[in-house]
């Protein structure tokens, strides 16, 4: 019997088995992270007939269905992620999401791209608590709790909880640039946006006693991706927040992607994952074992100022979106997507080696495509770095990415040892 946790993959015949090399479900410690599903009908393979609302509803099942075959249910979803293809579908697709959350709401994120795989109108991801842990044939007490949580001081929404903690992390809902007291977004250009998007996230950190600097991982999604530097100069004023990330310069790890659109119009929605020391439910100082985050950085692949390649906090590592970009030139690579994918895959498998780990520890790959129909093309590079198709994984088509890329990978990584690492 092993002592540590294992990436533990899950598939059911009652749920489509995913597009390409992939799994439904891979669990580690007290998380589920579930490939994002599409609305297709897992007997035919194919989409469902109907509109935005009948694939929204096929999500759903899909999502419920891989649920509960791991002896989990709804109210367990921690996080849900939903891309539309048309921003105005989103009232639709509420209507559906209402009725598999009719009184508990997990956090949200919600954005249109510019296209989804199979032509699909929407897609749905979802993050879901695991209370036995993933210690092999050694299930846990099972007395973790979920701790939901609400401030007058950010924008509120009956669709979503600001955030959602359990066992060590925060999870945020994607926070859009809405000032609180007045409930629309807020005046001036993106910079005052970010500021805004920030704002929120701050205060909502505040309500639950959290500083700022325990954020391990933000995503910032940009209706233009040409605001990236404007958005840098509200962000530097944001991070690092205390004296002592300050004397070390630290900033979370990071991800930033071009939308199609934002609800409310907004030209910026930013999301951010949390560190959450004192557990769930809340430890005693002396009961919290020194957990810290560990921020690390390799010289194997690219370094960026804004943001640390990987953050370790407890039992997962956070890594900052990679692109084809050679560390030793800082040039992107020759070739098409299909060099830029290896490229990508090579990065995060550079920063992981230099950590001690490598790519089976993957529990999750977020991949954002400039042409969505490169997928069967970045599947023959992605199977040399996953031959057993275990990470989940979502795939989104974006109008453009950073350095004019064809292809973006960040990823969620199981930590075994924990932060501190086990002696």
């Amino acid at each position: 019997m092993s002592g540590y946790n294992a990436v533990l993959a899950r598939n059911t015949d009652r749920a489509p088995k995913g597009l390409g090399p992939c799994s439904q479900t891979v669990a580690f410690s007290h998380y589920n992270n579930l490939s994002a599903q599409l609305p297709i009908d897992p007997e035919s393979g194919e989409i469902v007939a109907g509109g935005v609302k009948e694939q929204a509803g096929r999500c759903f099942k899909n999502i419920k269905a891989i649920v509960e075959s791991i002896d989990h249910a709804m109210s367990d979803v921690i996080r849900i992620t939903v891309f539309v293809k048309n921003i105005s579908d989103v009232d639709a697709v509420d209507e559906v999401y209402k009725t598999f959350f009719p009184t508990y709401v997990p956090t949200r994120t919600t954005v249109a791209v510019a296209a989804l795989p199979m032509d699909a109108l929407v897609q749905v991801e979802a993050l879901v608590s695991n209370g036995v842990g993933s210690i092999p044939n050694a299930p846990q007490a099972g007395d973790l709790i979920k701790l939901t949580n609400n401030t007058e001081n950010a924008p509120r929404s009956s669709l979503s909880t600001q955030t959602v903690a359990f066992s060590h992390y925060n999870n945020i809902s994607a926070q859009l640039p809405i000032d609180p007291k007045s409930g629309i977004i807020v005046a001036g250009d993106v910079k005052e946006q970010a500021r805004q998007c920030l704002k929120n996230i701050k205060a909502i950190l505040e309500s639950i006693d959290v500083p700022f600097d325990d954020i391990v991982k933000t995503t910032i999604f940009l209706k233009n991706l040409s605001d990236v530097e404007a958005v840098d100069e509200v962000y530097t004023t944001f991070f690092p927040d205390s004296g002592m990330a300050r004397a070390v310069g630290y900033f979370p790890a990071r991800t930033t992607v071009e939308v199609a659109a934002l609800p409310m119009r907004a030209l910026v929605q930013i999301e951010a994952v949390v560190s959450h020391g004192d557990g769930t439910p809340p430890q005693a100082v002396e009961d919290r074992h020194g957990i810290i985050i560990e921020a690390n950085n390799t010289e194997n692949a690219p370094k960026n100022s804004l943001s640390t390649q990987t953050v370790a906090f407890s039992h997962y590592n956070h890594i900052s979106a990679q692109l084809g970009i050679d560390p030793k030139s800082g040039r992107m690579v020759a070739g098409g997507v299909k060099e830029q994918a290896r490229q990508c895959l090579k990065n995060i498998k550079a920063i992981l080696e230099s950590i001690g780990h490598d790519m089976a520890d993957v529990v999750k790959i977020n991949i954002a495509l400039k042409n969505i129909a490169d997928i069967d093309a970045i599947d023959e590079a992605y199977a040399t770095f996953f031959p057993g198709g275990i990470p989940a994984r979502r795939i989104i088509g974006v109008s453009a990415l950073l350095n004019d890329a064809l292809i973006q990978i960040d990823a969620v990584v199981g930590n075994e040892e924990g932060t501190p690492p086990k002696a």
